[in-house]
């Protein structure tokens, strides 16, 4: 059998792995850590379970669909439950919405508690899903940076529809324009936070997002997110492919227009092909430091990165769900603190996830698992230690204010995750959590894309590569290279 060498066991990399054992290669995995699933891990302590990285589940199909392409049955290996209530919100006035999956219950809830009617809503979501159903194919689905991508009917099709895709507006623009109360606005401004940018200066076509959820479900796997990563193994290794721990790799051997080897402080891996699933400024600065530059990927602007505490909490709480946001009011001061100043807000917008909500076994009786979260900026030299000591106190006063209960007393378990440990852990360059911000409307364009133009042997996966980040974009770019190699 032909040998691969996938480099990093993130999500991307063990789907690139499972697709490519299914082509008939003999496929390495080569991992720094102890464990596989990159940011999509799991913490305990003291009876409390934390999904560390990823919290939201979307498309479930592009994990599904690798069991199917194994010959398994997927529900012997992997099942989730689809999300009544998608995100509860809770704004600084007292002003509390349920977004329900479903989306007229959804607009009905906007309509009685905001300035903007359900019909504006509806509307606005069948904007979404016409985006989706214009661009999935094209920038979903394929390379951008092969032309016979762009041969084809469905591509042709994209470029008319292109007009209507607000690539030429704002985010927020076009959400301003779609409704007057701020209330909702901050609300659909959100979602270009799913993949690290600034809803003020990210392209209108990040629009496509509330459809991901409303339109096609928000799940979560019984066992928590962690089980995408369990289930994935435990396939892969079913399949035939090797996984090697604690081997970090130190290089890529290159040879003429082919990448020969990899390197690690315990051995050498050769490969046919070879696959990354590293941060692609990582790969090209560490690993091949021969090869050309990323000057073009290096000028973008880095996506946010995430303060996250795992709180064990001694109370349950009815009015929070699995998923909660805790809106600012001066949402676009948020952002500038982000990407201008690269600083922390005094009130930043939180995120709850609370899953025990509904895997009981998740937190002890009578009690919570608070994965408590605030976008903060990549690393870029900040004081750390003092800002994150800050934001812990601000994120405190302005759940208990809220909630109208201090919060703080009722912990009995405390670990974090910070930009640095982000960094260090995943070797995301400058602990942004997506590689490059889509803060440009031909943000898409300029990603890396997913195979190299200097060896011919060579692919990227990943977040920090085309699509993008979050699940579903790093399972796709795993789907992309299997198309891409023959």
């Amino acid at each position: 059998m032909k040998k691969a060498v996938v480099v990093g066991s993130g999500i991307a990399g063990i789907a690139s792995a499972i697709r490519l054992q299914n082509k008939g290669y003999s496929v390495q995995v080569l991992e720094k850590n102890s464990y596989p699933g990159g940011k999509l891990t799991q913490l305990t302590g003291n009876g409390y379970r934390f999904d560390a990285g990823p919290s939201l589940f979307t498309m479930p199909n592009l994990v599904t669909e690798l069991f199917e392409i194994s010959g398994k049955n997927p529900s012997d290996y992997f099942n989730y439950d689809q999300l009544d209530v998608l995100c509860n919100y809770f704004y600084e006035d007292g002003t509390r919405i349920s977004a329900h999956k479903d989306i007229k219950r959804f607009a009905d809830e906007i309509d009685r508690n905001t300035e903007d009617s359900a019909e504006k809503v509806i509307k606005h979501l069948n904007k979404s899903k016409f985006i989706y159903g214009a661009t999935e194919e094209q920038f979903l689905n394929r390379s951008l940076h092969k032309i016979g991508s762009f041969l084809s009917f469905k591509t042709l099709t994209s470029i008319v529809k292109l007009p209507f895709l607000n690539i030429f507006s704002s985010m927020n623009q076009v959400n301003e324009k779609a409704f007057k109360d701020s209330k909702t606005v901050r609300l659909f401004n959100r979602y270009a936070t799913y993949n690290g940018s600034n809803p003020y200066k990210a392209p209108g076509i990040l629009n496509i997002i509330p459809h991901l959820e409303f339109g096609l479900g928000a799940y979560l796997p019984k066992g928590g997110m962690h089980e995408i990563t369990n289930s994935l193994v435990k396939l892969a290794k079913e399949i035939g492919v090797k996984f090697q721990f604690n081997a970090e790799v130190t290089s890529i051997e290159t040879e003429g227009n082919k990448a020969k080897s990899v390197h690690t402080k315990s051995g050498n891996y050769e490969g046919e092909i070879i696959v990354c699933n590293a941060d692609i400024h990582t790969v090209y600065e560490k690993l091949i430091p021969s090869a050309k530059k990323l000057e073009q990927v290096d000028k973008q602007e880095r996506s946010s990165s995430a303060l996250i505490f795992y709180w064990g909490i001694g109370q349950e709480f009815p009015e929070l769900d699995v998923h909660n946001i805790l809106f600012t009011e001066d949402y676009k001061t948020e952002f500038e603190h982000l990407f201008d100043s690269k600083t922390i807000s005094d009130n930043p917008t939180i995120y709850i996830n609370i899953t025990s909500k509904h895997l009981k076994q998740d937190a002890p009786k009578g009690k919570e698992n608070w994965f408590v979260m605030i976008n903060v900026p990549s690393v870029y030299g900040q004081d750390w230690d003092e800002m994150i000591a800050k934001a812990r106190k601000n994120i405190f006063t302005k759940i208990s204010r809220v909630l109208d209960q201090d919060i703080e007393s009722l912990i009995e378990f405390e670990e974090q995750l910070t930009p640095q440990l982000i960094q260090d852990r995943t070797n995301s360059f400058k602990g942004s959590l997506y590689g490059t911000s889509s803060n440009n409307r031909f943000a898409a364009f300029f990603r890396h894309k997913n195979f190299s133009s200097e060896f011919k042997n060579l692919y990227f996966c990943g977040g920090s590569v085309h699509p993008g980040g979050g699940i579903p974009l790093a399972l796709s770019s795993a789907k992309i290279i299997d198309k891409l190699i023959k």
